[in-house]
C-alpha cells in the first residue's frame, strides 16, 4: 500500500522523492485536510452571514411595518401574523410552532444539514423578534405593504442563499408536487389563496388587497435577491460562419465559448452535414450587442436563447484584454 501511495504521488506531482515515501503521504493528506476545512470554513462564514443578515431583515420587515398594521404576507410568515392578528398570542411563539412541521417536513424530503439550518435560523429570528424591538417606521398603508414585503423578501432571498429558509413553505410545496405531481409554483398560489382568503374573511377585504402587495413585493425581493443583479442568459448559436462567430465573441464581448458538434437534420446534396454549435453565457445587457454581431457576420444564423438561474466557475466574467 505504501508503495502505491508513492507511485501515485510521484506521478501527481512530477517531483522526485527526495524525503521518505510516508512524510510525503502525510504532508499530501495534511495539505488535502487543510484545503477542505480552509473552504469548508469559508463557505460556513460565508452562509453564516447571508443567514443573520436575512434574520435581521425579516425581523425590521415584521416589527417596524407588517405587525403594527395588521398586515399579513403569503405562507408559513402570513400563518404566523394572521393567527396573532387574531389572538393574543406573541409573534415569536407562532413562528416557532408554525414552522416546526416544515423543519420535519425537510429533514425527511430534503436533508438533517438543511433541517439544521432552518431550525437554527427560525430559532434566532424568533429570538430577535422576542428580545429587539424595532420601532414603527410609517403608518402608511402603501409604504408599509411595499416596504414590509420589501424587508420581508430580502430576509428570505437571503437565508435561503445562506442554505436555510424562514419561511416553510416551500418545502410543503416540493412534498405536495411530489406527492399530487403538481407544480411547486401552482401550489404555493394555492397556499396564498387560502392565506388571502382567511385573512378578507377575518380580518377585512382592504387588509387582504394590500397583504397581496405585501406578497407581491417580498417575492420581487427574493427574486432579486438570489439571482442577483445580472440576469443571465445562455445562447446557442447555429451558423456556417461558427468560426467567425466564435472569434466575435471572444475577442470583441470577451466571453467564453464552447463548441459541441451537430448535424443538420435536413441533408444537403454536399453531403457535408456537419456543423459546430456555439454555446455561451452572457448578460441580459448584453444580447443586442451580441444580436447585431451575429447579424454582421450572417443574418441567418439560427439563435436560441435561455434564462439561466445562476451561474458557477467557468469564464462567466468578461475575459482579460490582451
Amino acid at each position: 500500500m505504501n508503495r502505491i501511495w508513492k507511485a501515485l504521488f510521484k506521478r501527481f506531482t512530477n517531483i522526485e522523492e527526495k524525503i521518505p515515501a510516508e512524510e510525503s503521504i502525510s504532508d499530501f493528506r495534511n495539505a488535502k485536510a487543510y484545503r477542505k476545512f480552509k473552504i469548508a470554513s469559508k463557505q460556513l462564514i460565508k452562509e453564516s452571514i447571508f443567514i443573520l443578515c436575512g434574520i435581521f431583515s425579516a425581523a425590521f420587515g415584521l416589527e417596524s411595518f407588517l405587525l403594527p398594521n395588521n398586515f399579513i404576507d403569503g405562507g408559513a410568515t402570513g400563518i404566523a401574523l394572521l393567527l396573532t392578528g387574531l389572538s393574543e398570542l406573541p409573534l415569536w411563539g407562532i413562528i416557532l410552532l408554525v414552522n416546526v412541521p416544515f423543519v420535519i417536513l425537510g429533514y425527511n424530503i430534503i436533508g438533517k444539514q438543511f433541517a439544521v439550518k432552518t431550525a437554527i435560523a427560525i430559532s434566532l429570528l424568533a429570538l430577535i423578534i422576542a428580545n429587539i424591538h424595532f420601532p414603527e417606521v410609517t403608518d402608511d398603508k402603501l409604504l408599509v405593504a411595499v416596504f414590509g414585503g420589501f424587508f420581508l423578501g430580502a430576509g428570505i432571498g437571503f437565508s435561503v442563499r445562506g442554505g436555510a429558509v424562514i419561511d416553510g413553505t416551500e418545502v410543503l410545496a416540493i412534498y405536495l408536487s411530489r406527492k399530487f405531481g403538481a407544480t411547486i409554483g401552482d401550489i404555493i398560489i394555492i397556499i396564498n389563496v387560502i392565506i388571502f382568503g382567511a385573512a378578507a374573511y377575518f380580518l377585512s377585504i382592504e387588509a387582504a388587497l394590500y397583504s397581496m402587495i405585501t406578497y407581491f413585493a417580498a417575492s420581487k425581493t427574493l427574486d432579486f435577491v438570489i439571482e442577483g443583479i445580472e440576469e443571465y442568459i445562455s445562447v446557442n448559436i447555429i451558423s456556417v460562419h461558427s468560426e467567425e462567430i466564435r472569434e466575435m465573441i471572444l475577442n470583441k464581448l470577451r466571453r467564453g465559448v464552447t463548441i459541441y458538434k451537430g448535424q443538420r437534420g435536413v441533408k444537403h446534396v454536399s453531403g457535408n452535414d456537419d456543423l459546430d454549435i456555439i454555446y455561451t453565457v452572457l448578460t441580459r445587457l448584453e444580447l443586442n450587442k451580441l444580436n447585431n454581431e451575429i447579424a454582421k457576420i450572417d443574418s441567418n444564423a439560427f439563435v436560441v436563447m435561455t434564462p439561466v438561474k445562476d451561474t458557477k466557475g467557468g469564464m462567466i466574467k468578461r475575459r482579460p484584454l490582451h
